[in-house]
């Protein structure tokens, strides 16, 4: 099964291909990077890119599945809304190109990867190097595409569409 990970977000989307086997559980990341849009560009102009770029690796790499990060809301209420609506131009490329998506939070994307649901960046990071037994890109925003993929390699017989 090939997932393509999105850790959603205006500013930066990571994303990372993985091919998973289901009769193994062998991972090993196929691709993986972020979609970095220009921020003097007003968020319409954003979104259109993250939306093409989006479209260009389902092409590139044709994924069986996607799993994204869903939102979570704690601090700014100004970020929310952009984000959300970063995450739905990635969900209607999905769509248009039929690939079933499925949402994680945050929590559960953690308590997967690392076996608890509060760890920090960098402990998600650790334990996705040490899943893969390779390295990753720096990048929390990638790592976090990574972890989102193993969560679902993780949880395929608990699956919550998007």
């Amino acid at each position: 099964m090939r997932i393509l990970g999105i850790d959603p977000g205006v500013a930066i989307v990571g994303y990372c291909i993985l091919d998973y086997d289901e009769s193994t559980s062998d991972m090993s990341i196929v691709s993986s990077g972020s979609i970095q849009t220009d921020k003097q560009s007003q968020l319409p102009q954003r979104l259109v890119e993250i939306y093409k770029d989006i479209k260009e690796l389902i092409a590139s790499f044709k994924p069986d599945c996607a799993s994204i990060e869903e939102l979570f809301y704690f601090k700014n209420a100004k970020t929310i809304i952009p984000v959300a609506q970063a995450r739905g131009v990635i969900v209607m490329a999905l769509e248009e190109a039929e690939v079933e998506s499925f949402g994680y939070t945050p929590m559960v994307i953690k308590q997967t990867v690392t076996g608890y649901g509060r760890a920090d960046k960098k402990e998600v990071a650790n334990m996705v190097k040490l899943l893969l037994n390779q390295d990753i890109p720096k990048l929390d925003d990638t790592a976090d595409a990574i972890a989102a993929s193993i969560c679902h390699c993780r949880n395929c017989g608990n699956l919550v569409r998007t």
